[in-house]
This record gives structure tokens, sequence and C-alpha cells, in this order.
């Protein structure tokens, strides 16, 4: 999924554990309850995701745009 086009994707609920998500565009997509433990998100624009009740556990997030997400 490295450079995946996501933009307002419905992905509530969906398995992306150890999923490859570089620079992947995330912009408003629906996350909540998604587990994303060890995925890589490396410089993943997740501006306007609804992260509420996922799972980030050891996911990487370097460089990615997490500024306006809601968590």
């Amino acid at each position: 999924l490295t450079s995946a086009n996501l933009t307002s994707a419905n992905l509530t609920g969906a398995i992306l554990a150890g999923a490859n998500l570089t620079s992947a565009n995330l912009t408003g997509a629906n996350l909540t309850g998604a587990n994303l433990t060890s995925a890589n998100l490396t410089s993943a624009n997740l501006r306007g995701a609804n992260l509420r009740g996922a799972n980030l556990t050891s996911a990487r997030v370097s460089t990615s745009q997490l500024k306006v997400a809601i968590r």
C-alpha cells in the first residue's frame, strides 16, 4: 500500500497490522478501531483522519502528517 491514495476511505475496523503505508494519502480517512500495530506510516498524510480507538502500538509514524488527525 506504499503511496496508496486512500483519501476519505472507510477503513473502520480494518486490520492493517504490519502494513506498509509509507507515503500513503489517508487524508480524511475513517480509521476508527483500525488495527495499525507495527504498521509503517512513514511520510503518510493523516490530516483529518479519524483515529479514534485505533491501535498504533509500535507503528512507525516519523515525518507523518498527524497535525489535525482526530484521536
